[in-house]
């Protein structure tokens, strides 16, 4: 098993980022649009058991960060758990995670577009979806700095928006703790439903683990930037939810179409409903800049390996970024985004993120203490969790999920036909 990382040429991604960037990548992805949607379904689903489901989803989350960042720190590599199932458990596992991720994070990509479009200028959306791509490949494209630089501001942004939410709601004569008690009607059906739903927010973490070739001594800062990003998530999603159902309730917050706008209007702050509205747009973008880059260094992985086209393995020799995976990443998103409207056809999304980790889980139970193994619990724990939470998600999701994992398998046995 290969352990050493491709050394640093002209040609080659760069060691630049530090804790604090590799961090902030981290918070870009989890603290998201995701926030100020996920709560309603969510709600809708566990109802007065909310909070038990939030708290599911962080604890399965908790095992999987740790199983990814014992991996990534062995094999800092661009490509996230492909690497790893690749190298621990076979070449067909790796495929089919770096397959599940490509495919539902390309269509997440497009889904986070159209959010932006949506909250920014609903009657132009498709437009300004596809602008907000081509803007966003193209900070890409000059540098991963450069997109550090426009994470730290976006999640700037978002973090303050969302402390104006917590603080109005929870200071708001019509906050009511009592919401926040789990009520006889509250299901472990739906429970399970709703931390499902909000594992998906919280898997933002991956895109660290997607840059390993990109971080400086990562087996430094992989994991303490995991931690840090999830623990912080944790706290702000925490009070969000608190926030929210305090003034809602859980049958308001579940009916809620803009939960967090409708609590501040609950909460008689209505003035606070256009910076929320402008914190969405902000946060879709975070999302989408940091999706674009763990989708493109997943194609950069697979390209390297011949599982996509090989030319998309190109590094740009003065950017030191995989540019030609990122335009193409970057156009198929743009076409998508401009002909068709994937948010509601992505719930296959949530169920390959769940598939994904379960093979990273499942990669990190096979080291050895002397390869830095996480505490049998995590991988066992963060493995279970993953496969109870994807069965648990609408049957819908679950359909979508199995088929584009199978269409994939099917695509790596005729290469394999094909090519013996």
């Amino acid at each position: 098993m290969s352990t050493s990382a491709p050394t640093t040429g002209p040609a080659e991604l760069q060691r630049n980022l530090g804790v604090f960037d590799a961090t902030v990548v981290g918070l870009g992805s989890m603290i998201g649009a995701g926030v100020f949607a996920a709560l309603a379904p969510a709600a809708s689903a566990a109802g007065s058991g909310l909070l038990l489901g939030l708290a599911l989803a962080a604890v399965v989350a908790y095992c999987n960060a740790t199983s990814s960042a014992r991996l990534a720190a062995r094999y800092p590599q661009s490509g996230g758990t492909y690497v790893y199932g690749r190298e621990r458990l076979g070449e067909f596992w790796g495929y089919l995670a770096g397959w599940g991720f490509v495919v539902g994070k390309t269509a997440s990509c497009a889904a986070m577009a159209l959010t932006v479009g949506s909250y920014l200028w609903p009657a132009q959306a498709h437009a300004v979806a596809v602008a907000a791509v081509v803007a966003l490949t193209a900070v890409d494209y000059v540098g991963l700095q450069k997109a550090a630089w426009l994470t730290r501001v976006i999640v700037a942004v978002v973090l303050a928006v969302l402390a104006a939410v917590v603080t109005a709601c929870l200071s708001s004569t019509a906050a009511d703790t009592g919401h926040w008690a789990v009520g006889a009607g509250a299901g472990w059906h739906g429970v399970l439903q709703a931390a499902g739903l909000l594992f998906f927010a919280f898997a933002g973490y991956a895109r660290i683990a997607t840059l390993g070739e990109e971080v400086r001594e990562p087996a430094r800062t992989i994991p303490r930037a995991i931690s840090i990003a999830l623990g912080i998530t944790l706290v702000v999603y925490t009070a969000v939810a608190l926030a929210a159902l305090a003034v809602l309730g859980p049958e308001q917050l579940g009916h809620s179409a803009a939960p967090l706008a409708d609590a501040v209007r609950a909460a008689g702050v209505p003035g606070l409903v256009p910076f929320v509205r402008a914190g969405a747009a902000v946060a879709a973008l975070g999302s989408l800049l940091a999706l674009i880059l763990g989708v493109s260094r997943t194609t950069l992985a697979m390209a390297r390996d011949r599982h996509l086209p090989h030319a998309l393995a190109a590094v740009h020799p003065r950017y030191a970024v995989p540019h030609r995976a990122e335009l193409a990443v970057g156009a198929v998103v743009a076409v998508l985004s401009a002909f068709a409207d994937v948010r509601g056809a992505i719930g296959f999304s949530s169920f390959g993120v769940l598939a994904y980790y379960a093979i990273a889980n499942a990669s990190a139970w096979t080291l050895t203490p002397e390869e830095g193994r996480p505490p049998r619990l995590a991988p066992l724990a963060g493995a279970a969790g993953c496969v109870v939470l994807a069965l648990a998600l609408p049957a819908v999701s679950v359909l979508w999920g199995a088929v584009v994992l199978a269409l994939g398998a099917a695509v790596y046995g005729a290469r394999r036909v094909f090519a013996g």
